[in-house]
């Protein structure tokens, strides 16, 4: 009888956003391995596009109601012994709080549970449920930011326990998608020789486009003529940034475009991208700006800090001048792309931290 094919679940609540790339990046580290991975969305539709961008050799779609993942998930308790029983699973990853909880209650495997937001720990419930499990689970963190507050809320843990293992992106694959700067400025119905900043994010509270706005409105007399400031997302504060472009006067420079589908594709328009977030956990944006060769602008906290420092530029969060000085200075500055691209590729590829992670397996 031959032996069975070791296996590895991986549990995520959905595919929606950025979840879908993060489930690839975890398959793809098992590549060229014996293993082979299940992964298994909780929420979502099946979809043949998502079964292909998984990277996995086995893709389940449970398609829950969000009604079916709240409370004791005893139904998703059930489903996942079920996909568990006969085969030989080693270990399991779950992303978010939602699929940890319910692999520790479903299976007496390893698991690995990855972070992607600050506050996860911070009710005294869900420390109390962690702590029982803490002998056969590691926690992962997006960012040094996300790992430390965690470290914070679980005190008795050992530090190797909670561990980051940084986001990362497919370089060639993004690149390959990423369209021309002539093209990208058509797509988007931009002029061909305007000085354009770019952001994409939704329109929310945490992602602080009111500050960018005001720091593109101080730093405009200063910046080439023509400069636009270009918004991609949509969100519960449109209305509300828009009125501030028209109450701050650069309404005619500020162009909100909405929802962009695939709007990576499109970051070449862009001479300088700018992530003014409040608390960004990581920010997969810069990566993909960082890929199309943009310079880049990052408020000082959260984990967008540890992409950009060292290869971009840094403004105290909320600091309106202090950014507007970073974009006059930028507009003067010849553009120095060649140091990001290398950081990429050294920190933030599935290559980079394949051996940080199978380092983190042998110790769980």
């Amino acid at each position: 009888m031959s032996r069975p094919e070791p296996r590895v679940l991986q549990l995520c609540h959905g595919y929606d956003g950025p979840f879908l790339d993060c489930a690839r990046q975890y398959a793809a580290l098992f590549a060229g391995t014996e293993y082979k991975v299940t992964t298994v969305y909780l929420t979502g539709a099946p979809s043949a596009e998502v079964e292909a961008g998984s990277a996995s050799d086995e893709v389940i779609f449970l398609d829950y109601s969000s009604r079916e993942v709240r409370g004791l998930k005893l139904k998703a308790i059930r489903d996942i012994r079920r996909i568990l029983a006969g085969r030989d699973f080693k270990f399991c990853i779950a992303h978010r709080f939602k699929p940890i909880y319910i692999s520790l209650l479903a299976c007496k495997l390893p698991v690995i549970g990855v972070h992607h937001a600050f506050g996860v720990y911070g009710r005294l419930s869900r420390r109390l449920f962690i702590n029982c499990f803490r002998q056969r689970l590691l926690l992962l963190a997006v960012s040094n930011a996300v790992r430390d507050e965690m470290r914070g809320h679980l005190p008795g843990w050992a530090p190797e326990r909670i561990e980051t293992l940084y986001n990362r992106i497919d370089v060639e694959a993004v690149q390959a998608e990423q369209v021309s700067r002539e093209t990208a400025r058509e797509a988007l119905e931009l002029p061909q020789d305007a000085w354009v900043v770019g952001n994409v994010g939704r329109l929310h509270p945490d992602k602080d486009q009111a500050t960018l706005i005001r720091g593109f409105a101080r730093a405009l007399p200063q910046l080439p003529a023509g400069s636009l400031l270009v918004i991609m997302g949509s969100g519960r504060l449109e209305a509300e940034l828009k009125a501030l472009a028209v109450e701050l006067g650069v309404v005619a420079s500020v162009r909100f475009l909405g929802q962009v589908p695939q709007g990576r594709r499109y970051f070449k328009a862009f001479d300088a991208f700018v992530l003014s977030s409040d608390h960004e956990p990581f920010g997969m944006v810069l990566l993909e700006a960082m890929a199309a060769g943009v310079p880049l602008v990052c408020s000082d906290c959260g984990g967008g800090r540890e992409v950009v420092e060292g290869v971009g530029r840094l403004f105290p969060w909320g600091d309106a001048e202090a950014l507007a000085c970073e974009l006059q200075s930028l507009a003067k500055a010849e553009s120095q792309v060649q140091p990001a691209l290398l950081r990429l590729r050294e920190t933030f590829t599935d290559e980079a931290v394949r051996s940080r992670f199978w380092g983190f397996c042998r110790g769980l």
